[in-house]
C-alpha cells in the first residue's frame, strides 16, 4: 500500500523548533517532488514547502523562509521539514505531499499524487 505517514508534530512555545518527519511506504520517495501544505482553521490550505528531485531545489512560502528547512534523506525514504523559530501564525495541520513528475513549481499548483493524514502543530499566543 503506497501511504505517506507524518510525525514529530505537538505543541511547542513560540520561538521553539520541532522537526517533521514524512515516511514514505510502497513507492520511493527519492522519485517525487516532496512538500508540506498547512491549513488553519478557517483559512486557505497553503503550501509552505517543497524538494524537487533531480537538484533538490527548494521552495518556501515567504513567511517561513529562514526559519524552516526541508530535507530528504533518500536511504531512509523520508523527507522532514525542520521548523525554528516558530510563532503562533504557524499553528496548522501540516501535511506532507507528494508529486510524481514536475518540479517545485508544478507542486504548487498540480494536484498531489499523495497525501499523509496530516500532523497537528500548536504554537501557543
Amino acid at each position: 500500500q503506497e501511504q505517506l505517514v507524518e510525525s514529530g508534530g505537538g505543541q511547542v512555545q513560540p520561538g521553539g523548533s520541532l522537526r517533521l518527519s514524512c515516511a514514505a511506504s510502497g513507492f520511493t520517495l527519492a522519485y517525487d517532488v516532496v512538500g508540506w501544505f498547512r491549513q488553519a482553521p478557517e483559512k486557505d490550505r497553503e503550501a509552505v514547502s517543497c524538494i524537487s528531485t533531480s537538484d533538490d531545489a527548494t521552495y518556501y512560502l515567504d513567511s517561513v523562509k529562514g526559519r524552516f528547512t526541508i530535507s530528504r534523506d533518500n536511504a531512509r525514504n523520508a523527507v522532514y521539514l525542520q521548523m525554528s523559530s516558530l510563532k503562533p501564525d504557524d499553528t496548522a495541520i501540516y501535511f506532507c505531499a507528494a508529486l510524481s513528475w514536475g518540479d517545485c513549481s508544478s507542486f504548487l499548483t498540480a494536484e498531489p499524487n499523495y497525501w499523509g493524514q496530516g500532523t497537528q502543530v500548536t504554537v501557543p499566543s
